[in-house]
């Protein structure tokens, strides 16, 4: 018998299984054409919760270096996304009194999707992205970007080298960090001193469950967070929270400020907690019942592609998402019920998705073949792709979502 998954965050034990999703191979692992012969790798994903500090997260863990050095994912292919990070900048930099003088560095700054919005006012910035091909982008973009994976080598070598940050920040990337503790207690040693910040944003943990946003859950994705689980490990490392905003990108997500020091008591941060509460995340019932509601969702899903088929009508996607490959693997959709799926971003186009093989085209493709229905695998992008690909309404075709269950929108 194996022993219990140890938390990467307390060290807690982890008995209690949140989700399985079974075995399947990395969801941003595209297969080029010439390799459709060659099987992929898969691996279990599965999650589970610590019985201490109640972190929701993977209990197999892929090296990073197979995930992240060679990255199939590029921000700026998704221009809400952008906007979003230029709201931040224009907001952040009159909160915290950013100038010439300060320096902001962003952990996981991909292709330079936020930084490059400091540039025009003047303010120093610092990428640190693990990518180097979406490092090279960014440098292009005029945004400095250091090629490594963050952690307090990193971190010490950045103070050394008289980088240390006035704003250190990062989003969506809490989730994909193996060692959780080498991260926060690198981010401890990267602020410059008490009166700096740090600000992160991920999916929260309570959206992923009410919303049952199982699809969110794949190897790159080493944890699911709440606030309950988050402010323990972060007050280990000497850091700690004074506000939290909800933010409606990812199906729901949280952008926490925090520095060196005390916790505080603003009213997000109350509200944040008591919700947690009042939805159960301290205890165990609310972990146990997910997975008979991701159940429910696949059967939803494998009825509508089953129905559609039988009424000759064609579905096609859009999106090779990351969620949308763990959601097409885990419900075992092939190209049988979806032809194929369509991306905006070249590196995926002319591939095919990983598990369900299948073919990737860019969005052109739908016009030229006018399918009934449209499903939109990256469902918190709705409204922007909803817009995009407006021109499907002129033949009758309709949008589709699948999370938390089937949905069609004319």
């Amino acid at each position: 018998m194996t022993s219990p998954h140890r938390c990467r965050s307390c060290g807690g034990t982890c008995t209690e299984t949140f989700v399985d999703l079974g075995v399947m191979p990395s969801a941003n692992a595209y297969v080029p054409v010439e390799r459709a012969d060659v099987p992929d790798r898969a691996f279990p994903l599965r999650t589970v919760v610590c019985d201490v500090c109640r972190l929701v997260q993977v209990d197999y863990d892929m090296p990073p270096a197979d995930l992240f050095s060679d990255y199939a994912y590029f921000s700026s292919y998704s221009t809400s996304w952008v906007e979003h990070a230029r709201r931040y900048v224009e907001a952040v930099i009159p909160r915290l009194g950013l100038s010439s003088s300060s320096l902001v560095v962003e952990i996981a700054s991909n292709d330079g999707y936020l930084l490059q919005h400091f540039l025009p006012h003047g303010i120093p910035v610092l990428g640190i992205e693990p990518a180097a091909n979406v490092a090279a982008v960014a440098e292009q973009k005029g945004v400095p970007t250091d090629v490594a994976f963050f952690g307090r080598d990193t971190a010490r070598r950045l103070v050394a080298e008289g980088r240390a940050a006035d704003l250190l920040l990062g989003n969506n990337v809490l989730a994909h960090v193996p060692d959780l503790n080498d991260f926060l207690g690198g981010v401890a040693i990267a602020l410059k001193d008490a009166s700096s910040v740090f600000t992160f944003e991920f999916p929260h943990l309570l959206r992923l469950i009410e919303d049952v946003q199982f699809d969110t859950i794949y190897h790159e994705h080493f944890s699911y967070l709440s606030l309950a689980a988050l402010e323990p490990a972060l007050a280990r490392h000497g850091l700690g929270l004074f506000d939290v905003e909800r933010l409606p990108t990812h199906g729901g997500s949280l952008r926490v400020w925090g520095r060196k020091g005390g916790a505080g008591t603003s009213p997000g941060l109350v509200a944040v907690r008591g919700d947690e509460a009042a939805a159960g995340l301290h205890h165990s019932e609310v972990y146990h019942s997910f997975g008979h509601r991701v159940a429910h969702c696949r059967h939803a899903l494998m009825e509508f592609l089953a129905d559609a088929r039988r009424a000759g009508k064609s579905v096609v996607g859009y999106g090779a998402a990351a969620k949308g490959n763990t959601l097409l693997n885990f419900c075992g959709v092939t190209a049988d019920d979806v032809a194929y799926v369509v991306d905006r971003n070249p590196v995926k186009q002319n591939t095919l998705l990983p598990g369900s093989r299948i073919p990737v085209f860019a969005p052109e493709r739908v016009m030229e073949t006018r399918p009934d229905y449209l499903l939109i695998l990256p469902w918190n992008l709705k409204a922007e792709i909803m817009d995009q690909m407006s021109g499907i309404r002129a033949w009758g075709g309709q949008f589709v979502t699948p999370v938390p269950t089937v949905a069609v929108h004319p």
